[in-house]
């Protein structure tokens, strides 16, 4: 069989991972359009009949159906209808010899995204699978900029320093990256684990497909496995309609669970089988759909002990462990702290509008003698709040504080306990001056208002 020529018009190339369902009962036409589409798409298959079809779609994932109109059985227009009502949210292609006003219509009411009038050439053919295609990656690419939208207004576009440490994570996230491997980045609540995960992305080759965060923390229990995995329509009150979840919009890509150690455990063994099989099933389905992605999952919680203490799968921490990145604190590499202002002052102030600080000595070196529980997010929320003032804001910490932060670049094993008190005392500090108001005071601290509630309860506050 020799090969088709390519169309001129059609991008042949970002179509390799999409899947194609040809349903048509007239043998020749299913040859023809299985020709034309294999030697494009990822995966093509076949059926003569609605039932075929159904059986098909209930093994896997389809990203197109073209389906003729009068098949033996039911028509493609009732089984249409039948799969909207189901959640199906894929495009369909309609097919018919017979077509008049009516037809058309009714297509549309059900749902087609286009429509065929046969006989059709082998270009009509590929440009209306050509446009579903277009739709679905519009579809994709929006859900994903939405969400990114939402849960970031700006992002950093380089991991700034040159301490040891910070030079020694990215050399190690350069290593990694070209690798499809699973990635675990530990950290401190601050010190960049979605920058970590976005640089390993835009490192690999994966960097044209989307990159997905979603933070485990963040959203209800309930709402959570939907979220990842998708849902039917009647899958739960509400669910109004059938919805891909965030393993789907991340096909191609790298999908980053960040504050993995919050996800519930009921969930975290359906992660597991998940990373295992390579497919999903959504929520009130009985089909797995299969998914091309790269997890990368990142904690502020040392997972070992969060193991032993029952609340973090065994095999799952294993299973996402294959290789580790790990962010030092800001305390650590204190050297970087006079680069980091200078970049957070060049980001901010263009956006804010408002003229650049001068560069203080005695402002820069208060600034090196703290400890930074809230790590680089809390020195960044410090340069916001100081470009608005028009000063370097030294509200950051009492007099006594700094003092009795350690003013060398690292400090020893032996100052843990003090770096507690600090802490302690900061973060009580700001909770009072926000007169009790968690929500505030996490924003002010850089930290999530979850991690400001668990540190106040491990004080009995």
């Amino acid at each position: 069989m020799g090969s088709l020529p390519a169309v001129a018009d059609v991008d042949l190339s970002t179509w390799k991972h999409q899947s194609v369902l040809v349903v048509d009962d007239e043998p020749g036409m299913v040859s023809f359009l299985q020709r034309s589409l294999a030697q494009r798409c990822g995966w093509v298959a076949t059926a003569g009949s609605v039932e075929e079809a159904a059986e098909l779609l209930s093994r896997r994932h389809f990203d197109l159906i073209v389906l003729d109109i009068s098949l033996p059985g039911r028509s493609g227009v009732e089984w249409l209808h039948q799969l909207r009502d189901q959640g199906f949210v894929g495009d369909v292609v309609l097919m018919t010899a017979y077509a008049d006003l009516e037809t058309a219509i009714d297509a549309l009411r059900a749902g087609a995204a286009d429509f065929l009038l046969k006989p059709f050439s082998v270009a009509q053919m590929l440009n209306a699978v050509k446009r579903c295609f277009e739709r679905s990656s519009l579809r994709r690419e929006n859900f994903v900029l939405r969400r990114e939208l939402d849960q970031r207004a700006d992002s950093i576009e380089g991991m700034i320093g040159k301490s040891t440490s910070i030079r020694d994570v990215c050399a190690r996230i350069k290593r990694i990256a070209p690798t499809p491997s699973t990635v675990l980045i530990h950290g401190e609540s601050g010190t960049g684990k979605e920058l970590a995960a976005r640089a390993l992305h835009r490192m690999s080759q994966r960097a044209d497909g989307p990159f997905v965060p979603i933070n485990c923390a963040a959203i209800a229990e309930h709402l959570i496995e939907s979220e990842l995995f998708g849902h039917v329509k009647g899958a739960f009150t509400g669910a109004a309609a059938g919805r891909e979840g965030l393993f789907y919009y991340a096909r191609g890509g790298t999908l980053f669970l960040d504050e993995i150690s919050e996800l519930p455990l009921p969930l975290q063994a359906k992660l597991l089988r998940v990373l295992e099989e390579r497919k999903v099933r959504p929520v009130g389905s009985e089909q797995e759909v299969p998914v091309d992605v790269r997890v990368v999952a990142a904690t502020n919680r040392k997972l070992v002990e969060e193991v032993a203490a029952g609340r973090f799968r065994r095999d799952l921490y294993y299973r996402l462990q294959v290789v580790e990145v790990v962010l030092p604190p800001l305390r650590d590499r204190l050297d970087d702290v006079p680069d980091l202002v200078d970049y957070f002052i060049g980001q901010l102030s263009p956006r804010l509008g408002v003229a650049e600080l001068a560069r203080d000595a005695a402002a820069l070196a208060r600034l090196a003698r703290y400890s930074w529980p809230g790590n680089v997010r809390e020195l960044k929320n410090l340069i916001e709040r100081s470009l608005i003032l028009g000063y370097f804001a030294d509200d950051f910490v009492p007099d006594e504080e700094a003092s009795a932060a350690s003013p060398a670049p690292t400090l020893e094993p032996s100052s843990e306990a003090s770096l507690a008190a600090i802490e302690r005392r900061h973060i009580l500090g700001v909770l009072e001056t926000c007169k009790g108001n968690k929500s505030e005071a996490a924003r002010r601290l850089g930290v999530s208002r979850k991690t400001l509630e668990r540190k106040c309860a491990a004080w009995g506050v």
